[in-house]
């Protein structure tokens, strides 16, 4: 496994988004427009950390969730991959940060990740799922289950 840099600048605040692909820098303009829209109801200011440099490119979920395995306030990585530009949605890869080590044991681990370790949401829900997860309401497997009901796999939003 490939050293990745260090994610620098990043307010807990933040939903950190890392670009894995960089095969359309237009589609990649085109996510980053989306995640820089107000979202929400309220339409709330989008506070959103880029990790842009070619260095992530072809990064595997692995080595991204190693690489911020040392920030404790970040509780779901979003990938912009090749799947997030090759598709109309733009949908993104969101990742727990939980591991089993932080689980009181296997069940709940297991409960925790029913759906999985990740699934996919368009840059909309990006916002949302960063902040919730974050404070653990919902928690990362409701999203994951509302993004295996869609019937394309993907998180739309509330």
């Amino acid at each position: 496994m490939r050293a990745l840099p260090g994610v620098t600048g990043r307010d807990e605040f933040d939903a950190l988004v890392v670009r894995t692909d960089y095969h359309d820098d237009q589609a990649w303009q085109d996510v980053v427009a989306a995640l820089t829209e107000p979202w929400g109801d309220s339409q709330y200011e989008p506070h959103v950390h880029l990790m842009d440099d070619p260095a992530w490119a072809g990064a595997t979920v692995e080595e991204v969730l190693t690489a911020v395995c040392g920030d404790v306030n970040l509780a779901v990585v979003f990938l912009a991959d090749r799947t997030t530009k090759q598709t109309e949605s733009h949908a993104l890869l969101a990742v727990t940060t939980l591991t089993r080590e932080e689980c009181v044991d296997e069940e709940d681990y297991e409960q925790l990740t029913e759906f999985g370790r990740d699934f996919r949401t368009i840059p909309a829900g990006v916002h949302d799922v960063h902040a919730n997860v974050s404070i653990g309401s919902p928690g990362f497997e409701e999203y994951a289950a509302w993004a295996h009901d869609d019937r394309e796999g993907i998180y739309r939003s509330l």
